[in-house]
């Protein structure tokens, strides 16, 4: 990679959350292996972002890559729809293994948004098919599910990084976001604000739609897991869907190999993605139970409508199904302990800090929430120049690594947050 391919992406290529008039610098990277990224000047950087939840394993993972040659030499793709394959089959079966024995029906889909869109429309469909017009969902604050239109509609119209497009969205339902904190004393008046809600609007509300225990995109905060459970209370109460979203927290993150169980509930409707894959490809899945399938299926339509292209690709099937199978062997879970265990040593102290308004740590997730906005442009260059790849947003620097990282590289990367605190140049005041 040379000047004129940097001149080229500079002028020609957006990238995500960037200007095309003033774009963020992007860094070249060339290669990957490990915990480690390299660039095109033979640097090497700690991944402290698993590129974006995903690269659970690290980069170029010998299990991965192996499955993925293999299916190969007999197809990359082929079209879902009237045709089946060996990859899809095994990998349904493994979701069946690893999720509630209530969540039976799987549609694959190939991103996390879609996974969204299709979680609200089965239950668009659904309450169709028993003659209802339900079109409101139910959501809290601070949320965040994606980047395509039906997704923006249940982020947090006020706080989150579509409110540009609110007038285009439609209207939903935001219950106040929960105030108890994960591992605080749970006080019973955090759920009133859902609970008149959910009571007042029950019955037009289509689904309620959650990211369990952790808000991604929408402020990196950990509320309680009693929160939720009082959640799938209601929810069996008014007899309303519930749709969990796992997209980010699932498949270890948290410490719980899906989120929701922290809470000990069941979704109705479940949607993953991100490290499904242990970050080699896009692939997401939208699970649903039989009775909601069933009840769709019956409709007018007599089908559910929808259907992407790449649906059930061989590829994506073959390597989620080999990352789920490390994760049936359950290093993960002493991997996560173990990163947990430093973040809360090493990153917690840093509350200290008069920059820093919080640091929150749950499982292999340590956020560092600010005052002051951040200047990602200045601080990104510094986290390069000192061996490490951390991408802040708003007022948040958090990171989420690979679960094989070490306990050097991890402190490398804490350190490093740390040294940036104390620049007043990487901040907005």
């Amino acid at each position: 990679m040379n000047k004129s391919d940097l001149y080229f992406d500079l002028k020609h290529i957006w990238h995500p959350y960037s200007s095309m008039n003033n774009p963020i610098p992007c860094y070249p990277i060339i290669s990957a292996k490990g915990v480690y990224l390299k660039l095109n000047n033979g640097k090497t950087i700690i991944d402290g972002m698993s590129s974006w939840w995903s690269a659970i394993h690290g980069y170029n993972n010998p299990r991965l890559n192996k499955s993925l040659k293999n299916q190969i030499k007999n197809m990359s793709h082929v079209m879902f729809g009237g045709i089946t394959h060996p990859a899809a089959i095994l990998l349904c079966r493994k979701l069946i293994e690893i999720t509630p024995k209530k969540l039976e029906c799987i549609f694959l889909c190939d991103s996390g948004s879609v996974a969204i869109e299709v979680a609200m429309k089965m239950s668009l469909q659904y309450w169709q098919a028993l003659g209802e017009k339900r079109c409101t969902f139910l959501t809290i604050r601070n949320g965040y599910h994606g980047d395509t239109f039906f997704a923006m509609s249940v982020s947090d119209p006020t706080n989150s990084i579509h409110s540009l497009y609110n007038y285009l969205l439609p209207s939903h339902l935001f219950a106040n976001a929960p105030k108890c904190n994960f591992g605080e004393v749970w006080d019973e008046k955090d759920i009133y604000s859902f609970s008149k809600l959910i009571e007042k609007n029950r019955k037009n509300i289509a689904a309620v739609i959650m990211e369990p225990i952790v808000q991604g995109a929408g402020g990196m905060k950990f509320y309680h897991p009693k929160y939720l459970k009082k959640v799938r209370y209601l929810c069996n109460y008014y007899k309303i869907p519930l749709i969990i979203d796992e997209i980010a927290t699932g498949f270890g993150r948290t410490g719980k190999l899906f989120a929701y169980k922290h809470a000990d509930i069941v979704p109705d409707i479940l949607c993953i993605g991100k490290a499904l894959t242990g970050g080699m490809i896009s692939l997401s899945a939208t699970i649903t139970t039989k009775k909601i399938a069933h009840i769709i299926s019956n409709s007018k339509a007599n089908c559910f409508m929808h259907g992407p292209t790449f649906m059930g690709n061989p590829l994506a099937c073959a390597v989620a199904s080999e990352n789920i199978a490390i994760l049936q062997e359950k290093k993960w879970k002493n991997q996560v302990l173990k990163i947990e265990s430093i973040l809360k040593i090493n990153l917690l102290p840093l509350q200290k800090h008069p920059k820093v308004l919080d640091v929150r740590v749950l499982g292999a997730i340590g956020v560092v929430e600010c005052f002051y906005k951040i200047n990602i442009k200045k601080i990104q260059f510094f986290f390069i120049q000192n061996g490490v790849w951390i991408r802040p947003f708003n007022k948040l620097i958090y990171l989420i690594p690979p679960y094989i990282i070490d306990s050097l590289s991890l402190k490398q990367l804490i350190d490093t947050i740390s040294k940036a605190l104390d620049n007043d140049q990487f901040f907005i005041y």
